[in-house]
C-alpha cells in the first residue's frame, strides 16, 4: 500500500507534468522544471519516475487501460463481435481520439524505437495481429507494425499541425487501409 504522503506526491508530480506538457513539447520539459512545478526534491521525482518518459507513460496509462478495455469487453464494432474489417477501422477511430488528446504524451512516452517497447504498443500490435489473422490475411506479422505505423505521433502531429488535416480525415484516410483485411 502507497503511503499518503508518497501519494500526494505522485499525483502533485504527475499533475505537473501534464501541466508542463500541455504548455511546450515534451523533449522541452526537463525532470528539473518537473520537481519544481511540483513542489517536490529531484530525489523525490527520480525515486518514482527515472526519466521524463516515465512520467509520460503514467499519465498514459489510464487512457490506454480504458480503450484496451473497450477493445476487450467493449461494444462493436470497437469490441468483440464485428468482422475485423470493421474492428480495424473503429480502432483506428478510437487511437485517433486518443492521439488528438493526447498526442504530447504519446510523443513524449514513445520516443524512436522505444515505441516498440512499451507495453500499450505490444497490446495494440496484439489485437491488429489479432485482426489480420481472424480476416485471413497471409503474413500478418509482416503487416502488423505496418498497419500501426501511421499511428506514430509523430506522424498524426505533422498531419494535423504542418499538413492542417482535420482528425476526421485522418481517420477516414486510416479507415482505407483497413481493404488489407479484405472488406
Amino acid at each position: 500500500m502507497e503511503r499518503a504522503d508518497a501519494a500526494r506526491n505522485r499525483a502533485r508530480i504527475l499533475e505537473a507534468a501534464a501541466q508542463l506538457f500541455a504548455e511546450r513539447p515534451p523533449q522541452d520539459v526537463t525532470m528539473d522544471d518537473i520537481a519544481k512545478r511540483a513542489g517536490v526534491g529531484r530525489g523525490t521525482l527520480y525515486r518514482r519516475y527515472p526519466d521524463r518518459a516515465s512520467i509520460a507513460v503514467a499519465l498514459l496509462d489510464e487512457h490506454e487501460r480504458e480503450l484496451q478495455e473497450r477493445l476487450l469487453r467493449g461494444e462493436p464494432p470497437l469490441g468483440p463481435g464485428a468482422p475485423p474489417a470493421e474492428r480495424l477501422t473503429a480502432f483506428y477511430a478510437a487511437m485517433v481520439r486518443l492521439l488528438e488528446d493526447h498526442a504530447h504524451l504519446v510523443l513524449g512516452s514513445e520516443v524512436g524505437r522505444s515505441r516498440l517497447e512499451t507495453g500499450a504498443y505490444g497490446f495494440w500490435r496484439a489485437h491488429v495481429r489479432s485482426l489480420l489473422v481472424a480476416a485471413g490475411t497471409p503474413g500478418p506479422d509482416a503487416l502488423v507494425d505496418v498497419l500501426l505505423a501511421p499511428l506514430a505521433p509523430e506522424v498524426y502531429l505533422h498531419q494535423r499541425t504542418t499538413l492542417g488535416l482535420p482528425r476526421e480525415r485522418i481517420a477516414e484516410a486510416l479507415a482505407r487501409l483497413t481493404s488489407v483485411l479484405g472488406a
